[in-house]
């Protein structure tokens, strides 16, 4: 789709009027009717704006003409929902929710980021040799890399996580292994649904915000596996079957 497709489809899908989405970003309803006839497109301010508005990228408002690179880990950003978030909200479009969020970098060891990498990339056509020659090739270029100095937080984040560590591990839960590291977990895709003693079921992530937790086998053996979740707020551990079926609550503890 181009400019003028998307700003039509995201005006209709959210029940707007061209006057009420002009009021919004503060131009007049003509120019909006311009936008939609592919007389003209917004220009970069009012741009940010209906980002903010609709919750989607520039890039999609333009019609997708870039293809987005995470500018740590070296991913094609295909999807507005994986792209990182400023501290107010707003998407940053240099990189992913996995490396970036809310306004914090979350990989300060290039070898760390590889290990993780790595583990997704190799297939039956890419072997871990392979992915790992690659991402050494790759990481290096990506401006997060080459302007790692400026962009560092001076060790603020690794003194967090490793504080979150310490705190999961002074648990002492049985048959949980020692967590010795926590990789960001973007909530949608661990947000498991557990059943409280009352009969509710409920979920305690929020599935547009990006977390710091591991998986890890139990010391008992067996299918299940643990599951620890942490941030600012709180400390989760769970157990869960293969791809989180069955999941049970272990803990939640507020910090």
């Amino acid at each position: 789709m181009n400019t003028k497709e998307v700003l039509y489809k995201l005006r209709v899908r959210n029940g707007m009027s061209q006057d009420a989405l002009a009021e919004k970003v503060f131009v007049t309803r003509q120019a909006v009717s311009r936008w939609e006839n592919g007389e003209t497109i917004p220009n970069t301010e009012t741009l940010k704006l209906l980002s903010e508005l609709f919750d989607v990228s520039i890039n999609t408002l333009l019609g997708s003409p870039r293809q987005l690179i995470c500018q740590c880990c070296g991913m094609p950003i295909e999807d507005d929902s994986i792209i990182g978030r400023n501290q107010d909200g707003t998407l940053n479009e240099d990189y992913c929710r996995w490396c970036y969020a809310d306004g914090t970098y979350t990989y300060h060891d290039m070898d760390d980021l590889i290990d993780v990498c790595v583990k997704n990339m190799k297939n039956e056509t890419c072997t871990e040799r392979q992915a790992r020659e690659y991402l050494q090739a790759l990481l290096p270029t990506l401006d997060y890399w080459k302007h790692y100095d400026a962009l560092s937080d001076n060790g603020q984040f690794e003194a967090f996580k490793k504080q979150l560590i310490q705190e999961i591990n002074q648990l002492h839960i049985e048959g949980l292994p020692t967590v010795e590291n926590l990789h960001a977990l973007v909530g949608k895709q661990v947000n498991l649904e557990y059943l409280l003693p009352n009969g509710q079921s409920v979920k305690f992530l929020d599935d547009r915000k990006t977390y710091l937790g591991n998986q890890l086998p139990c010391e008992f053996g067996g299918e299940r596996c643990f599951g620890v979740i942490a941030s600012l707020d709180f400390l989760l551990v769970c157990t869960y079957e293969k791809d989180g079926g069955n999941p049970e609550l272990v803990l939640y503890k507020k910090r």
